[in-house]
């Protein structure tokens, strides 16, 4: 863990010659959006920004250069209205894994064509949305036999989802992950759909979350041929779905989660795949924490310490229960509000709430930190918003910065909003009357 080191000299402001597409230190940056902003909001709250989302496409951009490449926005990644809005203004679509983000996907303005319907056990909610264009991944053969009909009437763009022998579950390296369809599921899928008139257009896989190396997606590429070189399909588009590793956090021994990954390997990995693809028109990446994280901090006050033999805790307004669930298994640095000098003291992060688990960071932090003090949780654009709770307390506000202002795009949750969601009580029945 990091935090402002003490005696650093005063953070200065974007250097004017600084093309927009470079990125700023993230440190500066955060600092220079969070400081006016205590004058006038009550921690703790979110606050995302559409700049380090720029730099990153911008740097993706470079490394996949003279490769066609879609991104898709993760919508489980982040749901933040302001954002999708200005994704879909650039021409973006959107990939959803559930009915309520593709409900919000169309309340948006993205149309089917621009919504990628992705996840497993869609044939259970899928077809309430007998919309014309929509993408849709297969997931299994339950799915085809429930979808495929009504692909054909409704003109859908299907994809086959594969279980790559690389793909492992998150928890486990020795058993392999949910997604996807093995080679006798998807020969059986592809049958079906070609008995209807349909052949379909993409293949899709999923490696998981922080794929330590590049060439795990060669090899799941390497596998995909050679699984279309024998079902004598020819996809147009190869789905990597996402994945890259969060450059800028730690795993829980302190090791970069990114230390082994490098997207100029990874675009190597595409352009030896693409001659392995002979119809191929365009790869496709959902790369949502890797896009995301970056763009997002949470920003909290201390309310209180407390030393107990050679640590201190810093107790906040904000936490790992409320706000930092991935704090579990990613460190991400810390920045003290304001600079405070001497030497690095062990700390405990935590938040409000009456849970020993509710541990947002253990880091060295100043000495001279002191209750009011504010401090700032880097990298907390992915996911942290989709799993904010209410335990014990409303959801924090929300403010975007566009890349000119700041504006609250969600008000701080009320008692009435946090305890009023409940059905009223029911009525106690009419009392027999005697006699």
């Amino acid at each position: 863990m990091s935090c402002t080191a003490p005696g650093h000299p005063r953070l200065p402001g974007r250097p004017r010659n600084q093309r927009p597409d470079e990125p700023e230190d993230p440190r500066h940056f955060w600092l220079r959006q969070v400081k006016p902003l205590l004058r006038k909001h009550v921690t703790p709250f979110f606050l995302f920004s559409l700049r380090p989302l720029q730099w990153r496409l911008a740097r993706a951009d470079r490394a996949l250069q003279g490769i066609p490449v879609k991104h898709w926005w993760s919508a489980k990644t982040l749901t933040l209205p302001p954002l999708w809005q200005w994704w879909r203004k650039e021409g973006r679509g959107i990939e959803v894994v559930s009915e309520f983000e593709l409900r919000a996907a169309l309340a948006e303005g993205f149309t089917p064509e621009a919504i990628l319907v992705n996840g497993p056990a869609k044939q259970d909610w899928l077809p309430g949305f007998e919309r014309c264009g929509l993408r849709v991944n297969l997931d299994s053969p339950a799915e085809a036999a429930v979808l495929l009909p009504l692909a054909a009437k409704y003109k859908w763009q299907l994809g086959l989802r594969l279980a790559p022998g690389v793909c492992r579950s998150a928890d486990s390296r020795a058993r392999p992950g949910q997604f996807g369809m093995s080679l006798p599921e998807l020969r059986e899928v592809l049958r079906r759909a070609r008995r209807i008139g349909i052949e379909p257009e993409v293949l899709h896989f999923h490696l998981g979350t922080q794929i330590p190396s590049a060439d795990w997606y060669a090899a799941a590429l390497e596998e995909a041929a050679t699984l279309c070189h024998q079902l004598h399909w020819h996809p147009q588009v190869v789905d990597c779905g996402g994945g890259w590793p969060l450059d800028g956090a730690l795993d829980p021994t302190n090791r970069p989660l990114a230390r082994g990954f490098s997207i100029p390997a990874f675009a190597q990995a595409l352009q030896r795949a693409r001659k392995s693809f002979a119809h191929l028109k365009e790869f496709w990446l959902e790369n949502g924490r890797w896009l995301a994280a970056p763009a997002g901090v949470l920003v909290v006050r201390v309310r209180d310490l407390k030393t107990r033999g050679t640590v201190r805790y810093a107790i906040c307004d904000g936490g790992r229960t409320l706000h930092g669930m991935v704090s579990t298994w990613e460190r991400h640095d810390l920045v003290v509000l304001p600079e405070r000098a001497g030497r690095r003291v062990p700390t405990i992060v935590t938040g409000p709430t009456c849970m020993t688990f509710d541990v947002l960071a253990e880091a060295g932090l100043p000495r001279g930190l002191r209750a009011g003090d504010h401090l700032i949780w880097m990298h907390a654009g992915a996911y942290n918003l989709s799993w904010e709770t209410r335990f014990s307390h409303g959801l924090a506000p929300v403010l975007w910065h566009d890349g000119r202002v700041v504006q609250q795009v969600r008000p701080r949750e009320s008692f009435d909003q946090w305890y009023g969601r409940w059905m009223p009580a029911p009525a106690d029945p009419p009392k027999p009357r005697s006699g």
